[in-house]
């Protein structure tokens, strides 16, 4: 059994196709807008929220005398004033490495503006029981506790393995990995049951960046369960230096990642 903490992987995220962009500026009347957004996807809820107003410049909407100048002035008024749809459009996806089923569980909750691909240990054989412990279990005086967790995820293991070879037995092989895909993904679909909930696994997770505002404030605050507080910490670090306009208004209290100014998008 190997400890290990969980990771978080930024592997995509919403581009914007400039030629396609360039078109609707020009059909428009505004083909030399421009925006100082640091990020594609900061531009995308520039150019939706804009789109809404027809706020590019003052000859669109006889009803504005004015627009806001620069990215970062447009997306804190749409943060302010809770124009919060424009920021569904973009998405981020991540890959999240050896989170336990705890934690996945808890994450699948979310889902308004989220997807979800996780690892199947109905077609994976699972080869070495990983897990993370909250560091309440790791402190001066709970290694008692440490061992028994071994214990159990050893004991795990070994079931496991010996179920399987049990079944190669029924079904007449030598080994196991012998049998035909179909018999074997039937029988790691039943003995995934002896897996222990706190086992490592993997989860694909992309959010829009308005779904993902609420679930940081909320997985981040001192209330929620470590291993998704800890998660979620890393997410937003990763998005606030990509987003600095959509993200940046985030500072960390109590470890919980807050807007300095409550609000609702």
């Amino acid at each position: 059994m190997e400890r290990i903490e969980p990771q978080v992987f930024f592997i995509g995220e919403t581009k914007i196709r400039r030629n396609g962009m360039n078109a609707y500026l020009e059909a428009k009347g505004v083909p030399d807008w421009h925006t100082n957004a640091p990020s594609d996807a900061e531009e995308l809820i520039e150019v939706f929220g804009r789109g809404c107003y027809q706020s590019f410049g003052t000859g669109l909407n006889p009803n504005i005398s004015r627009v806001r100048k620069g990215n970062k002035t447009y997306l804190t008024n749409i943060l302010n004033s809770a124009h919060g749809s424009v920021g569904e459009h973009p998405v981020a996806n991540f890959m999240i490495v050896g989170a336990s089923r705890v934690f996945t569980h808890e994450l699948v909750r979310h889902r308004v503006g989220t997807a979800f691909s996780q690892e199947s240990l109905r077609y994976v054989v699972p080869t070495d029981l990983k897990q993370w412990l909250p560091d309440c279990f790791m402190q001066e005086g709970a290694e008692p506790i440490q061992e028994i967790f071994a214990d159990a995820f050893e004991k795990a293991t070994i079931n496991y393995e010996e179920v399987l070879k049990y079944v190669a037995a029924i079904e007449g092989v030598e080994d196991f990995q012998d049998l035909p895909f179909a018999k074997k993904k039937e029988y790691t679909s039943a003995t995934r049951r002896l897996l222990p909930i706190g086992l490592g696994t993997d989860i694909g997770f992309s959010v829009n960046l308005r779904a993902v505002r609420h679930i940081i404030e909320m997985r981040t605050d001192e209330h929620a369960e470590a291993e998704i507080r800890l998660i979620f910490s890393k997410i937003a670090t990763e998005l606030r230096d990509e987003y600095p306009n959509w993200l940046g208004d985030y500072e960390i209290r109590n470890g919980a990642w807050l807007p300095e100014t409550i609000r609702k998008v």
